[in-house]
């Protein structure tokens, strides 16, 4: 009889250290392909509302920092439960990773070989409810991420609107899920 072989997992290529963009962040200690997986994103798993029952009111918070991660309608994860180093992941409005969802499993993927000490970052595009301005979500969400093309905000940006026509929100495109949580009440 022939014993299995032991599957030891490979830890992902990855360190958390202080970041130019914001506090922490996730560097490559390998060069890693494109389309790899880099890592999952962990934490506890609840609904929405459990989630607005933890976290106060965007708005009314002076600073907006959060490691909940909406993966549906119905689930978000709390990286900062129970969660793995993928929470230190900063945003850039110039990504060089996405997320895939999977399964109800939340996946960070290189959109392009990443070379060796490159911080890991990728798109936030948080969804807000409509009527916020482009001035709002600049205000309650700025982005530090200093790319040529940073729109301002780590939020979705507004819908664009024509003067004749009444004010309609764009849906998502496709590949753009609710990256990270942000509900603005």
């Amino acid at each position: 009889m022939t014993a299995s072989p032991i599957i030891v997992p490979t830890p992902p290529p990855i360190i958390v250290r202080r970041s130019r963009i914001q506090g922490r962040g996730v560097f490559a200690t390998r060069d890693i392909a494109q389309g790899d997986r880099i890592i999952e994103y962990t934490g506890a798993r609840m609904t929405h509302d459990e989630a607005d029952a933890l976290c106060p009111d965007d708005e009314a918070s002076e600073r907006h920092h959060t490691f909940l991660f909406a993966v549906d309608d119905e689930i978000v994860i709390d990286g900062g439960r129970g969660g793995n180093d993928s929470r230190f992941i900063n945003h850039s409005c110039e990504p060089n990773c996405e997320v895939d969802i999977a399964r109800r499993r939340v996946f960070v993927v290189a959109l392009r070989d990443i070379a060796a000490d490159e911080e890991i970052l990728y798109d936030y595009w948080y969804m807000t409810d409509d009527g916020y301005t482009l001035d709002d979500l600049r205000r309650i969400y700025p982005c530090r991420c200093g790319s040529a093309s940073c729109r301002g905000t780590l939020a979705r940006p507004p819908a664009r609107t024509s003067p004749r026509s009444p004010r309609k929100r764009a849906k998502p495109a496709a590949g753009h899920p609710d990256k990270k949580r942000a509900r603005v009440k």
